[in-house]
C-alpha cells in the first residue's frame, strides 16, 4: 500500500506540492473546509474540515486514520496553519514540530517574548491594551510604527502609522482581524526586507531560500503594508545574506524547532539583521513551490514532505546548485467588477515567463488593495540578471490588463 500524506489546506498555492507528492507515489488526502477546495481536485481523496478549526480537523484526521487507511504524515503547503498540523502529528503520532513551537509561531506577542529571552535580535514592540494607549505610545515612541494583529494572517490588520493615520480608525480596524481581540504596535524598521525559507535538520539550518521582498508601493497603498512581490539573488552581499540566514535559523531553534521548516520575514538593518517574525511552515507567494526551485535547483517541497513522513534528507539535497535570477510580480487592478483580462495571450510561450496566475475571472467584484488576499494575479519571470528578470515581470504587469468597472 502506499503511504498516504495529509495537506492541511486545499489552496490554489497547494497545487504543486499536492502534485509532487502523488508524483513521488504517495496517497495524497486533503483536508479543507472547502470540498471544490483546488487541491482538492488533484489530490486522491479529501476530508472535509476547516483548516483553523484544530479540534475538528484532528478528529477528521484519526477517523480517516483509523477507518479509511493509515496517515503517514501531514503537513501544509502555503497556508498559516502550523498549529493544526502539528497537533495531528501528535495525535497520529507523526514526525513533526512541537505543539508548542507551533503554538509560539501562531501568536506573534508570544513569538517575540521568546525572541527576547533567547536574545534574538527583534525591533522594539508593545500589547496595545486600547485606543488611548496606542495614542499614548506614539506620543512617547513617534512615527513611523507597525500595528497588526497578533494572530492573524496574510497582512491583514497590518497597518504602518504615519501622522496622517487616524490612530483611533486603526486600532479598530486592526483589532477586527484578530480572533483573539488583540494587537500590538513594533518599530518600523529601515532597509531591506528579506524572506528566507530554511529547513533545520537535527538543529542545524540550511537556507537555499532567500529573497529581496519588494515595497515599491508603500506609499501607493499606505496605511496598508502591501508587498509587490520579490527577486533573487539579493543584493545583499554574501556575508550579509549569512548574517541573515543564520539568524532566521537561530529564531527558530529559539521557537523549539529542531527538525523541520522555518520561513523567516527578516530586515536588514544599520545594526544588522532583525527578525520581523518566523513562521514554521512553508511559504506562500508560489516562493516555496516554484522561486526557490528555480532560482537554486532544490526541490524544496520534495524535502519538505520526506521531512513530513520521517524520511531523511540529506544537507547536501538542500544545498543551492546555482544562483539564477527570479522574479515575482502582483497585479493590483482598481477596485470594481472584472470585465476582462486582456494581453495575457502575448507571453504564452514566452521562455522566460514561468508562471503566470490570475486569482479573479470575470464577473468578480474587488475591493481596494488591503492586503495580500486582495492581489489579483502574479506573474514570476526569469532572467540573465537580476534586473533583466525584474524588468520582465515589470513588461508583463504593464502590459497584461485586469480591467473594471467601477460598481
Amino acid at each position: 500500500m502506499r503511504r498516504t500524506l495529509l495537506v492541511v489546506s486545499g489552496g490554489i498555492e497547494a497545487v504543486p506540492g499536492i502534485r509532487l507528492a502523488k508524483d513521488m507515489g504517495l496517497h495524497v488526502v486533503v483536508s479543507d473546509m472547502n470540498p471544490n477546495a483546488p487541491g482538492s481536485a488533484v489530490a486522491d481523496d479529501h476530508i472535509i474540515a476547516s483548516t483553523y478549526d484544530v479540534e475538528a480537523t484532528v478528529a477528521a484526521a484519526e477517523r480517516y486514520h483509523e477507518q479509511v487507511r493509515p496517515i503517514h504524515g501531514v503537513m501544509c503547503i502555503a497556508s498559516d496553519v502550523p498549529l493544526t498540523v502539528a497537533c495531528v502529528a501528535v495525535a497520529l503520532e507523526l514526525p513533526g514540530i512541537p505543539v508548542e513551537a507551533a503554538k509560539l509561531a501562531s501568536d506573534k506577542l508570544a513569538m517575540k517574548r521568546r525572541f527576547v529571552e533567547k536574545g534574538i535580535a527583534i525591533p522594539w514592540y508593545s500589547e496595545v491594551d486600547s485606543r488611548a494607549h496606542l495614542r499614548q505610545i506614539v506620543t512617547e515612541r513617534g512615527l513611523p510604527l507597525v500595528l497588526k494583529p497578533v494572530d492573524s494572517r496574510g497582512a491583514r490588520g497590518v497597518l504602518r502609522l504615519t501622522s496622517s493615520t487616524n490612530l483611533g480608525w486603526a486600532y479598530e480596524y486592526s483589532i477586527s482581524f484578530s480572533p483573539s481581540q488583540r494587537v500590538m504596535v513594533e518599530e518600523y524598521l529601515e532597509g531591506p526586507q528579506i524572506s528566507t525559507e530554511s529547513i533545520l535538520l537535527d538543529g542545524q539550518g540550511y537556507t537555499p531560500g532567500f529573497t529581496d521582498r519588494n515595497y515599491e508601493f508603500m506609499e501607493r497603498f499606505s496605511p496598508y503594508m502591501i508587498e509587490n512581490g520579490g527577486h533573487q539573488p539579493s543584493i545583499l552581499p554574501e556575508d550579509a545574506r549569512q548574517e541573515v540566514a543564520e539568524l532566521a535559523v537561530q529564531a527558530g531553534r529559539a521557537l523549539g524547532v529542531e527538525t523541520g521548516v522555518v520561513k523567516g520575514d527578516m530586515v536588514y538593518t544599520l545594526d544588522g539583521p532583525k527578525v520581523i517574525e518566523i513562521a514554521t511552515r512553508l511559504s506562500g507567494g508560489w516562493f516555496s513551490t516554484d522561486q526557490i526551485p528555480l532560482a537554486t535547483g532544490v526541490d524544496f517541497i520534495g524535502a519538505a514532505i520526506r521531512l513530513a513522513l520521517g524520511d531523511c534528507v540529506r544537507p547536501e539535497e538542500i544545498q543551492p546548485r546555482y544562483r539564477k535570477a527570479v522574479a515575482i510580480r502582483y497585479f493590483f487592478p482598481d477596485p470594481g467588477r472584472v470585465v476582462a483580462i486582456r494581453n495575457a495571450e502575448r507571453f504564452q510561450g514566452v521562455s522566460w515567463v514561468h508562471k503566470m496566475a490570475f486569482f479573479v475571472k470575470t464577473g468578480d467584484m474587488l475591493g481596494p488593495i488591503t492586503d495580500h488576499t486582495r492581489r489579483a494575479g502574479c506573474v514570476i519571470t526569469t532572467g540573465s540578471s537580476r534586473q533583466q528578470a525584474i524588468a520582465r515581470a515589470r513588461k508583463v504587469v504593464e502590459t497584461v490588463k485586469i480591467g473594471t468597472v467601477p460598481a
